[in-house]
């Protein structure tokens, strides 16, 4: 009774199949393949890679967007400090 709950919850190879070709299509590097096929290794692999790529492209974008609050901040209290200045002078 175990195995066939087991199985039952299993994809069958058709969904399988389905889910790869899905794949496929959302993957850049696969997706102008979409008249030949690849095989389903590929696909994973390469859905891996992806998804790597895209990790570290955060990343990157993360770490940019940090700097460029830092940057912002730093600009901000040097016009803060020359207003300040520039105020004093006329005071």
């Amino acid at each position: 009774m175990s195995s066939r709950r087991t199985r039952a919850s299993q994809p069958t190879e058709d969904e399988v199949k389905e889910l790869v070709s899905r794949l496929q299509t959302l993957i850049p590097q696969l997706n102008h393949r979409r008249n030949t096929t690849a095989s389903a290794s590929t696909i994973l692999e390469e859905t891996c890679s992806y998804i790597k790529s895209l990790h570290q492209e955060v990343g990157d974008l993360s770490q940019r967007l940090s700097q460029l609050l830092r940057d912002s901040a730093e600009i901000a209290e040097v016009d803060e400090e020359l207003i300040t200045r520039l105020l004093s002078r006329i005071n």
